[in-house]
Order: C-alpha cells, then structure tokens, then sequence
C-alpha cells in the first residue's frame, strides 16, 4: 500500500496546466498577469517578515517633520 504524502505535481501536469493558464489568457495578457502575480508575492513576504517601505528604521528620524498645528476649536474671537 502506497502512502501519498503532500501533493507533488509531475512535470506533464505543470505543463498542462500552463497550457490551460495560456488558452484562457492568450500569450498578450501572461507578461501582466506574472508580473502582478510577483507583486502581489512580494508585498504578501514583506508584511509578513514586517519590512515595510513606510517605516524608518530604528534611530532614523524623518528630516522634515511637520509643526504640530494648535487647535482653535474653543477658543473664540471677540
């Protein structure tokens, strides 16, 4: 008795399926469609490995910090 573990695709059933990917997207939309697929992957790795563009690195403070404005809101005009 043979014990199938984890889903292992052959290289005949990648190849079918990318031939089926192909038939639904035509070869104009693939070039798009990998590439948005790889951005999509990247962004998912950096906020799970908590890497993000936004935030400064520890020490680093942003060079044009904006004044904090008063609030006026009781304050009245006579």
């Amino acid at each position: 008795m043979q014990v199938v573990g984890v889903f292992a695709p052959t290289p005949v059933e990648i190849i079918v399926v990318l031939f089926i990917v192909l038939l639904i997207f035509g070869p104009k939309r693939l070039p798009d469609l990998g590439k948005s697929l790889g951005g999509a992957m990247r962004e998912f790795k950096d906020s799970v490995t908590g890497r993000n563009k936004d935030e400064l690195p520890a020490g680093e403070e942003a060079e044009d910090k904006p004044e904090p404005v008063r609030s006026t809101a009781g304050e009245h005009k006579t």
